[in-house]
């Protein structure tokens, strides 16, 4: 999924997560208890054959302690990041968390990073993400007996960068957001044997969010504030088939809006 919040656009790696409590004393970290918390990474579109990423840890720090922490049971491995398109995800945490205030959480890269353009894999210089990590200033209280998802959006066509020898590297933009303050829209196009592009643009104009339909033509928006938008499906204009769009689809808070009959006369 492509998460193009105006606010989060950088040239460098992009997380941000504002958190709004009743407390008054909301420096105050010290909490008893769990959250369940689930961590998830997926992906926007991007030209390339395949994008592979090298995750080997995750660490969180707590606003009250000096140190970090790793929070253990990482699915650790290598993955295609084109793959995690059309609903698809990979789930890197799901376990408990100490209640409190989580001021950061580190995405641990390892150097088994490449890109394949045109069936020729070149390798991934990661040199920032290898020393110190992907930094997600997070500065959320995780409360006790709460179930927290959170969702790691890489958009890949502005993540990597082509060196003037030709080699590339990889400067992660990735927006984070969590799926209790957001909704979804899921659904699936036909036919299901082209490609399909689904964006979704809010009627305000601040919020885009694209990704591509899989296999068997499902396709999931995920990150979406609650509102209106319209829902445009795009094939390859080779095709010469004009893109349908769906208007004034409301996406409300932890819910998923589903949208059928989109169908291509191809």
């Amino acid at each position: 999924m492509k998460n193009l919040w105006k606010a989060f656009l950088a040239l460098t790696i992009v997380f941000a997560f504002t958190a709004c409590s009743d407390d008054d004393d909301s420096n105050n970290t010290t909490a008893e208890g769990s959250a369940s918390v689930l961590i998830k990474m997926v992906d926007a579109p991007g030209d390339y054959d395949a994008v592979f990423v090298d995750v080997e840890d995750i660490v969180v720090k707590y606003s009250d302690e000096e140190n970090e922490v790793s929070v253990g049971n990482v699915n650790a491995g290598v993955y295609n990041l084109l793959e995690l398109t059309g609903g698809n995800s990979a789930l890197l945490f799901d376990d408990d968390l100490p209640a409190g205030t989580v001021s950061q959480i580190r995405l641990i890269l390892g150097e088994d990073n490449s890109v394949v353009v045109d069936g020729q894999t070149y390798p991934l210089a990661t040199p920032s993400a290898q020393q110190s990590g992907l930094k997600l200033q997070l500065n959320q209280t995780l409360e006790d007996e709460l179930l927290y998802e959170i969702t790691l959006d890489f958009d890949v066509e502005n993540s990597i960068v082509v060196q003037g020898n030709g080699d590339y590297s990889l400067k992660p933009v990735i927006n984070a957001s969590l799926f209790s303050e957001t909704g979804q829209i899921n659904g699936m196009v036909q036919p299901s044997s082209v490609q399909t592009l689904v964006t979704a643009t809010s009627t305000s104009g601040d919020v885009e969010v694209s990704t591509y339909t899989d296999a068997n033509g499902n396709f999931l928006l995920e990150g979406l504030p609650a509102g209106t938008y319209d829902v445009t499906f795009e094939v390859d204009p080779d095709l010469g088939v004009p893109p349908i769009t769906v208007e004034g689809v409301e996406v409300s808070v932890g819910l998923i809006t589903p949208i059928t009959n989109i169908v291509f006369d191809l």
